[in-house]
Formats: C-alpha cells, structure tokens, sequence
C-alpha cells in the first residue's frame, strides 16, 4: 500500500517567504501539508484543480509548526479536519491526541521532529518511490545547517538524525524543493 505526494508549491524564504505545500493521495483521502504563505492562492488552488481535486474534498490539512508561514491559507479547505503537534480540529471539535505515530492512513503517519519549535511535527509518506518525510527539519537543500529561528538546535538535530535513521528516498524541506537525504547539510 502507498501514496501518491506531489509537491503543489516548491516554498523559498529569501526575500520573501513561502511555505511548500503538498498533497498527498491515499486510500481516497486527499491529505495537504503547511499550506501557508504562497505569493497567490492560485499557486495551491491549480496545481489541485490540475490534479482533478476540489478543496472541498481535502479531508486532512498537516500543520508541521504554527507559523503563519506553513498555515495561512489552512481556510481553503473548509471542510478538513486539522492535524498539529496535540490534537485534531474539525469544526467546533478538538479532539486531543499526540501525533507521534498518528496514522491519517495506511501510508501516511506524523512524527514529533522538535527543533524548530518545540511542536515541530514531520509527515511521513510511504510512496512506491520509498518513505519520504515533509518537514521544517530542513528549511531547503541549501540549508542553513544552523537554523537561525531553531527554538533548539539540539533537539533538531537529533530529530534530523531519527529521520535520517528511516532512510527516507526523498525529503520535502518546509522551504524548497525535494531533495535526497544523501544530499542533506546535517552538520
């Protein structure tokens, strides 16, 4: 059993900011990761309509942190249940949990990756490509190794090497394209 992933918008955080958003398929279930800041709601909006997926039918929204940044424009999907470090969101329900080894379905499970903040979470995706991670471990391939905003770059770092210990084939870093982790700057 696996999932599809496909990256709606490659993030950046240079000048300006932007979160990498992805969708992610599996056993009929739409599934988005940090949709966040883009430079237009359309970057998300028509990479979902190209995929033939209408909002409306997104049934879970990943928050990997609570910066605006991976969760302004949560509200295109109005009808999702919301996934944080601590519980489930639908409508006027909080549904408290720990997300670490909470299953959204058979190929898609969350990981408590603090560092970050303290409540970083990492998705992970098993796809017939191999396990990939989406996570703000990595703000992109580039780096930086030393997260300038990293509430613990301690407790990052060891979270960047549990991930690193599942030999994912792909990382999808919080602010850039995927990449392999044989090409990541851990240290």
């Amino acid at each position: 059993m696996t999932a599809d992933l496909h990256v709606l918008c490659a993030g950046y955080a240079h000048d300006r900011v932007a979160s990498t958003v992805v969708l992610i398929q599996d056993e009929g279930r739409a599934v988005v990761v940090d949709p966040g800041m883009v430079s237009h709601r359309s970057k998300i909006l028509d990479p979902l309509a190209s995929l033939g997926v209408d909002p409306a039918e997104v049934g879970d929204v990943v928050f990997s942190h609570h910066h605006p940044d991976h969760t302004l424009n949560a509200a295109l999907f109005e009808r999702a249940r919301f996934h944080d470090f601590w519980a489930i969101y639908e409508a006027d329900t909080w549904t408290d949990r720990a997300a670490d080894g909470f299953r959204l379905s058979g190929s898609v499970w969350l990981m408590a990756t603090p560092g970050h903040t303290a409540e970083d979470i990492t998705t992970l995706v098993e796809t017939s490509d191999g396990l990939v991670a989406c996570t703000h471990l990595w703000w992109s391939e580039q780096g930086p190794v030393q997260d300038p905003l990293a509430e613990d770059q301690a407790a990052l770092e060891h979270s960047r090497a549990r991930i690193l210990e599942l030999e994912p084939s792909l990382i999808v870093p919080g602010h850039g394209a995927p990449f392999r982790p044989d090409r990541a700057r851990v240290s």
